[in-house]
């Protein structure tokens, strides 16, 4: 009689084991397919980031570079207009406007003494850099988060849960052609 109530006891405790052993594995799987979206969200939100800042940042350096070649240029057209001139209204004309242009470039230089257009893009060339870095992160995580993932999807104990609950492998990310290539920002400049 002792017999039968242990090998019943027994059987009921392997399956205990065995349902807690599925539940424990289910969650774990859910767990790890949350953190692939969550990689892969991640992913998205850096790349957005990444499209809107560039085209942010070149508008900034060219209204920079515009606005002081423009002052410059203004600057350089009037002064050869007023030495050209031998008319002098024309030449207190031409001397009054480059006055007025004179003071937003003393203003300039006298508040960001190394504001220069140089430094605009040596700043859009490191954000630049720092966000392809961020891009880089994001994607090695999401690749580990995938690779962990997809063991837990494949190998076996686990495997038999994941088939039964539906988890399939996810794709790693591979790097498309156009973004192997080194980008050329001098494009956004024209």
């Amino acid at each position: 009689m002792n017999g039968p109530l242990v090998f019943i006891g027994t059987l009921l405790l392997i399956l205990l084991f065995f349902a807690l052993w599925v539940v424990v594995t289910s969650n774990q799987l859910i767990m790890k397919r949350n953190r692939v979206k969550q990689c892969r969200s991640g992913i998205c939100v850096a790349l957005k980031q990444r499209n809107d800042l560039i085209p942010n940042l070149v508008a900034t350096v060219k209204s920079y570079t515009d606005h002081e070649n423009r002052t410059l240029n203004q600057i350089v057209a009037l002064r050869n207009q007023a030495n050209d001139t031998t008319d002098e209204a024309r030449q207190i004309e031409t001397g009054n406007r480059l006055s007025a242009l004179l003071p937003r470039l003393r203003l300039n230089v006298e508040a960001y003494p190394d504001l220069k257009a140089d430094q605009h893009y040596l700043s859009l060339q490191a954000t630049l850099e720092e966000m392809e870095r961020q891009l880089q992160a994001i994607r090695r995580t999401y690749n580990a988060a995938v690779t962990e993932y997809n063991n837990y999807v494949e190998m076996f104990p686990s495997s038999w849960v994941a088939h039964r609950k539906g988890h399939r492998p996810e794709a790693l990310i591979e790097i498309p052609d156009p973004e192997q290539n080194v980008p050329d920002v001098k494009q956004l400049f024209d």
